[in-house]
Formats: C-alpha cells, structure tokens, sequence
C-alpha cells in the first residue's frame, strides 16, 4: 500500500502537481534506509533536497547605504544652468537693462522666456525620471 502510494507521488512529481505536503513525504520515504529497489534512482535527489534545506549562508555580507549625491548635484547645476539663462536673457531684453515701457511688450518677452526655461527643464525633468526609474528598478533586483 505505501510503496503504491509512493509511487503515485513520484507520478505526480515528475508531472509537477505534487503539493508541499506530498512531497514532504517523498523526501521522509526517500531519507529511510530501506528504499525499494526500483525506486533508488530517486534516492538521491530527495537526499540532496534533504541537505541542502539545511545549509546556511554564514559569510558576513557588508551593506554599504548609498546615498544618492548625483541628485543633488543635478539640482544644483540646473539652478545654475536657470540662474545664467536668466541673467543672460535680462541683458538681451533692451538697452535699459529689461525696462520696457509697453507692458504687453514686456508681457509677451517674459512669456518667450519662460516657454524656453519650461522647455529646457522638461527635457532635464524626463532625463532624471528616467534615470530614477532605473535606480528603482535596480533596487527592486538587488533588494536594498
């Protein structure tokens, strides 16, 4: 009776519909001294399964938390890269240093300048996306 069983389990196995349980029992038949001996090709690889459930990863793994510094340094340089538009611009809007006396002259110039400025910046804006979807991607992978 059992050595039917065991046999329909090792089916099931093969065909990988074997639960936990089942195959709990596989292995506890397969650890007995006494195997049938058509079956002591199997042995082995529930003994194998046996030992290595109880082997341990001893060596120390050194976690280093690293920060991230190129974010900031990216927010530094496109402050500065806006600082310097922004000044060059304002030496380019008129002889008076940017005095306009038309307003909608001054309106219409300040929106050319912002369109550029938001241009600019959504291009930057995507480029770190991207880059932020890598670093969470990488960390989903080596689990930080």
């Amino acid at each position: 009776m059992v050595l039917t069983n065991i046999e329909q389990l090792l089916e099931k196995y093969d065909n990988g519909e074997t639960t936990l349980q089942e195959e709990q029992q596989l292995k506890d038949y397969f650890s007995q001294e006494t195997v049938a001996p058509h079956l002591e090709m199997y042995k082995p690889l529930f003994t194998y399964f046996l030992v290595n459930q109880q082997e341990q990863f001893t060596k120390d793994v050194p976690l280093k938390s690293k920060t991230n510094s190129w974010y900031k340094w990216i927010s530094v340089a496109a402050v500065a890269v806006l600082m310097l538009s922004v000044y060059f611009n304002q030496s380019n809007l008129g002889n008076d240093y940017g005095t306009y006396d038309d307003p909608e002259m001054a309106y219409n110039e300040v929106v050319k300048s912002l369109e550029m400025i938001s241009t600019h910046f959504n291009k930057g804006a995507s480029s770190i996306n991207y880059l932020a979807e890598v670093d969470n991607t990488t960390s989903l992978i080596f689990k930080k």
